[in-house]
Order: C-alpha cells, then sequence, then structure tokens
C-alpha cells in the first residue's frame, strides 16, 4: 500500500499544533545560545535562526500532546534535541566541505572550520547542560546514548566514503545512526517525560526510527530529483562527497557495465564532473523510483506503528508527518 495520498500534505497546519510550544522553544534556544564569546553568539545565531523545518522538536511536542500534554521538561528536551541536531550538522558541513546549508552560505564556509567545530562543541555542551538539569536518569541516559550513536554514524559513513562496493544494508545502518536516530530520540524522549506505558514507548520508538529513515531516503533522492532553491543546498552534494547513497547502489546494480563503472569512478573520485552522466543513469534504472518506494515502505511502518496511541488531532499530526516525509520536496 502507498502511504501517499492524493491530497498534498500541508506542512504548516501540522506546525500550528505546536505554535505556542515553539515560540517557547525559540525563546530558549536564543536565551541558552547566548555567550560572553561574540564569535559564538554570530555563528550559533547563524545556523539556528536559518530557516529549517525544526522537525526534532516538532516530533516531541507532537508526540507529548498526543500523550497528554505539555510540561516544561518537554520545551527542555525539544531545545536539546535541536541543538543536537544543530551541532551535528556543523560538524557535518565541515567534514563534507558544504558550501551551503539550507540557502545560504555554510557557516564553515563564512566562518572557517575551526570555529564551525568549536561552536558545534558549544551547542553539544548547552545540550548536556540543560538535560543534566532534568535530573531524570533515563532522559540523561538516553541523550548520551543518542550522541554517542550519531558519532558512530558520522564514522560509518566517512568509512563507506568514496567506496562504490558499498552495500544497501551498509547504507541503511548509517542512515539509521546519522538520522533516523535523533526522530526515535526525539519521540522516545516525549515518552519518557510523559510517562507512556512501554507500549506506548516501544511504538512511538518505532515510529520515530521509520520516519527518521524515510526522511533520509527521501533527502537522498532529491539529491538527484529537486534544484537548489528548494533543497538549499547544491544538487549532487552526496556524489561530490563520494557519498555511496540509495539511488547509486541501486543504479549501479541495474546500470549496463560501463554505465556501472562511471558511478562507480565518480564516487571514487568525488567529483561532480560527472554528475550529468550520472543523473541521467540513476534515472534510467528508476533508482529514484526505488529509492521512493523504501521511502514510502518505512513511512507505512512508522504510522503502523502508531496505534499504541489514542484518537486525537495529534496522532493525526503524527500520521500526515510519516506523509509528509514521503512527499516533501525541499
Amino acid at each position: 500500500m502507498n502511504v501517499c495520498p492524493v491530497t498534498t500534505i500541508d506542512f504548516n497546519a501540522i506546525k500550528n499544533l505546536t505554535c505556542d510550544e515553539m515560540i517557547a522553544v525559540d525563546k530558549l534556544i536564543l536565551a541558552t545560545l547566548s555567550s560572553k564569546v561574540e564569535l559564538v553568539n554570530k555563528i550559533g545565531c547563524y545556523i539556528i535562526s536559518n530557516g529549517g523545518k525544526r522537525l526534532r522538536p516538532l516530533l516531541l511536542l507532537l508526540t507529548a500532546n498526543a500523550l497528554g500534554g505539555i510540561n516544561e521538561c518537554h520545551i527542555t528536551m525539544a531545545t536539546v534535541v535541536e541543538f543536537l541536531h544543530t551541532a551535528s550538522l556543523l560538524h557535518d558541513d565541515v567534514i563534507d566541505e558544504a558550501s551551503l546549508r539550507r540557502g545560504r552560505e555554510s557557516a564553515n564556509l563564512v566562518w572557517g572550520n575551526a570555529a564551525s567545530v568549536l561552536v558545534g562543541d558549544f551547542l553539544y555542551a548547552n545540550a548536556f547542560q540543560m538535560m543534566t538539569r532534568t535530573g531524570d536518569v533515563q532522559v540523561m541516559d538516553l541523550v548520551s546514548q543518542t550522541v554517542s550513536t550519531l558519532t558512530e554514524g558520522e564514522v560509518l559513513q566517512l568509512i563507506n566514503c568514496h567506496n562504490p562496493d558499498t552495500t544497501e544494508a551498509q547504507y541503511l545502518e548509517v542512515i539509521s545512526c546519522k538520522t533516523a536516530i535523533l526522530f526515535r530520540t526525539a519521540a522516545h524522549l516525549a515518552a519518557l517525560i510523559s510517562d507512556a506505558t512501554p507500549e506506548q514507548t516501544q511504538g512511538l520508538i518505532n515510529y520515530g526510527l521509520a520516519l527518521g529513515m524515510a526522511f533520509q531516503l527521501i533527502d537522498d533522492a532529491l539529491d538527484y530529483t529537486s534544484n537548489v532553491a528548494e533543497l538549499g543546498k547544491n544538487l549532487g552534494n552526496d556524489l561530490t562527497e563520494g557519498k555511496t547513497t540509495l539511488p547509486l547502489i541501486y543504479a549501479m546494480q541495474y546500470a549496463r557495465p560501463d554505465e556501472a563503472h562511471i558511478i562507480a569512478e565518480a564516487i571514487k573520485k568525488g567529483s561532480a564532473d560527472a554528475f550529468q552522466q550520472v543523473h541521467e543513469i540513476v534515472i534510467k534504472t528508476d533508482a529514484i523510483a526505488y529509492t521512493f518506494q523504501r521511502a514510502e515502505e518505512q513511512a507505512e511502518k512508522a504510522i503502523a506503528a502508531l496505534v499504541c496511541l489514542s484518537d486525537s488531532v495529534y496522532k493525526d499530526a503524527l500520521i500526515d508527518l510519516a506523509r509528509f516525509s514521503v512527499q516533501r520536496s525541499y
């Protein structure tokens, strides 16, 4: 069954359900970013205020509301999740030598790699300070494990970089650690803070993980189907960085040997020079359609996991969020 309905999901309608709570999160973000070091303030505010969908804090707040309501700890941990995500972006852009982030010059391009890494560390430190103030050992353990997994995912991706022999299973392990883990953690944190039942907690963990997988699969497909204005970053970035994503893995498997060789060499060199050729092969082999199919399967798993929740507008919003993850073009 295809989970994408004919009607386009209105992402703003989903966000509006937690409008007041997100305002509180944004206020806490700005207050916590304050530093006596001016460069920290500049870089932190530059990337935090630079658009973005705020999906991870939104997921936490929607889940908390679906479980009965929001308290101060939910706001704090929604801020922590956004800090973890932003810190990982700062570090990712340095590793990937990115030049664009959300349609603007990346922080590392503006201020340099060293400053970006250190401000990323500052955000991680602030996230941990806020986390410890909750006094909840389960929350602290979960966040600590999450950061560890994020780092492992980055290392796994580094190992697989420029390796055209990367398998689909290896690719899925990387995106599970690098992207899906924060979605999973956001939903899990909401469950912990709301004292959800074991069945609800496991269901929400499953939902967050599947949602994150769907989101990253679509992200990797959009690298070949979107445009710079919508996507907010350069097309072909993954190829330039030597990342063997699912569209490339599938294309190499079903392309002619000479075409597979073109893709393999492009991955090894990490060059955008062959992007047009690679793009044509990816489209020709239906690699994008396959990637969308796998994303839709994950979105379907996410929706099925929500059987653990009672019916509400917030549960409906979580279902719509899963559908949006595979419908989006940015």
